[in-house]
């Protein structure tokens, strides 16, 4: 009885706090990108679930998220979800569909939002498609798999991968330019975004985060212009259901800024991969030249997501030649430079991983180890699904009481949590910083990069501008601005190192190491 009356007013909280909390802008939105396997277990079996992520949502909100990315809750047969057996079904290890309506309803009293990951290009060979038209061209799947003979014994495959528990499988790519095709993969989009098909969306995703969105499969030249002829019309008609849903293409191809996301596909999002390089590189030069075609160029009412770690690259952390301070650095420059930024689940925490070379998809695994809630890995909730599993347990990054835990960080004022915190309070406090333009100032230091960011509001009379200059060096650096616009005396330090002051007024600093100094004025 007592429980129950806790959880009916716990509700009643979330409602009223609902009715209090004005929707974020797309440019106000701070991501938060979740490994659901590890992120939290709530019933003890090994494996994170959607339950779990509901019972994090006041750790996330209060944290300063709005919006959470979900990594694929579908039916496959792999550890990541990627590659579909079934769309129409959730992984049972996740929970049930209740469980799921459960933790889309909570997302949205809060006024948060819930975007979904999925895979449109590739499905497993254990997938009904395959399984039926496989040698059979009489199957009614028989031009659902991307075939390059006439018999179906020739399928666009994937190298045969083994999995992590040493079973072996095979991908093989779908056909997008069949009518068939885009129709189910267009009645499954729109299911995840209304479920029962009401019309008011509270059970619904707000938006999908697109895998491996290709032009061409694998760049191979098999196919071409799919950004045009399948995905554009998939988006037109999802859009259809809920004109407000958000489409986000998931691009890994550091050789393009992705505008073709934009432009063929009408991508609303596109995650960043030429950014996420050049920031990593700690390059002056990289990271203005990837920022001018990124922000500049941008279309109206298009937005990148800024991120520099995520399920498939090796976490920051772990990167050759880094340490805090560059960490801290990275982080700052995907959230102060524009668009949306995405926190992976445990990067606020500077946890550790790279791949691990055992010639399985297991490979990624140290990518995705159990979100470290408490300094003992004994703490509830603790996602250890890899647990004596050999290698990948045994080679584990995570360590008791190490720091990289949240129990340990949120003690610790100068931790990179309470850094990244006060990364996201400023984004949101400062208008300027969450919905101005960007542009580069010029300066004098091959190490110190410095951008204004602008924003002006006519039917508010609000005009507000910021100074970002960063130190992407170990080492004190002397800088001056080059621009008559810029007139330190009347800047206001929002965020950095008090005692680092511009030079009697001039545009002239010395920066001390890895600095991230904001100013408005």
């Amino acid at each position: 009885m007592e429980q129950t009356l806790q959880n009916m007013i716990k509700t009643l909280a979330l409602v009223l706090c609902s009715l209090c909390i004005t929707p974020v802008l797309a440019q106000q939105e701070v991501m938060y990108h979740v490994t659901i396997r590890s992120f939290f277990d709530s019933d003890g079996d090994g494996n994170g679930d959607l339950k779990g992520i509901q019972q994090k949502l006041d750790y996330l909100q209060q944290f300063g998220i709005n919006t959470i990315s979900l990594s694929p809750i579908y039916q496959s047969d792999f550890y990541n979800n990627l590659y579909a057996g079934d769309l129409e079904k959730i992984d049972a290890e996740y929970g049930a569909f209740k469980e799921y309506r459960d933790l889309i309803q909570n997302i949205h009293l809060r006024k948060m939002k819930l975007y979904q990951e999925i895979d449109l290009q590739y499905i497993s060979t254990n997938h009904l498609w395959f399984k039926d038209s496989f040698k059979n061209t009489k199957s009614v799947y028989s031009e659902y798999v991307y075939y390059t003979d006439a018999k179906n014994e020739k399928p666009y495959y994937l190298p045969e991968i083994t999995t992590y528990t040493n079973t072996k499988e095979q991908l093989v790519a779908v056909n997008l330019k069949n009518a068939k095709v885009q129709e189910y993969y267009t009645k499954i989009l729109k299911y995840w975004a209304d479920p029962n098909g009401d019309g008011n969306f509270n059970e619904g995703v707000d938006g999908f985060r697109i895998v491996d969105m290709q032009d061409k499969i694998d760049n191979s030249g098999k196919t071409s212009n799919q950004l045009k002829s399948f995905y554009a019309p998939l988006f037109e008609a999802v859009k259809k259901v809920n004109p407000k849903l958000l489409l986000m293409a998931e691009n890994y191809d550091t050789k393009t800024f992705g505008n073709d996301f934009y432009t063929k596909a009408n991508a609303d999002r596109v995650l960043t991969a030429k950014l996420r390089e050049a920031i990593l590189s700690f390059d002056k030069n990289k990271i203005n030249t990837a920022a001018d075609s990124i922000f500049v160029q941008l279309p109206e009412g298009k937005y990148p997501v800024n991120f520099i770690e995520d399920e498939n690259t090796t976490r920051t952390a772990s990167l050759p030649g880094m340490n805090i301070g560059k960490i801290r650095v990275a982080g700052a420059l995907s959230f102060l430079m524009g668009g949306v930024p995405c926190i992976y689940n445990g990067q606020e925490l500077g946890m550790k991983g790279d791949e691990l070379k055992t010639g399985t998809n297991g490979d990624k695994i140290p990518l995705q180890e159990a979100f470290e809630w408490s300094a003992d890995e004994s703490g509830k909730g603790m996602a250890f699904w890899y647990k004596d599993s050999g290698a990948y347990w045994d080679n584990r990054f995570a360590k008791p009481n190490d720091g990289i835990s949240l129990e340990e960080q949120q003690k610790d004022d100068n931790s990179l949590w309470n850094f990244y915190k006060k990364l996201i309070r400023l984004k949101k406090m400062q208008p300027a910083l969450a919905l101005g333009n960007y542009r580069e100032i010029r300066n004098t230091n091959d190490n110190v990069i410095s951008f204004l960011r602008t924003y002006s509001n006519r039917e508010t009379e609000m005009f507000e501008r910021a100074v970002v200059v960063i130190n992407l060096s170990g080492e004190n650096q002397l800088v001056s601005l080059e621009d008559n616009e810029i007139r330190p005396g009347s800047f206001q330090l929002v965020f950095g190192t008090p005692n680092v002051k511009f030079t009697n007024q001039s545009r002239s600093i010395t920066l001390t190491p890895y600095t991230v100094q904001v100013w408005r004025f």
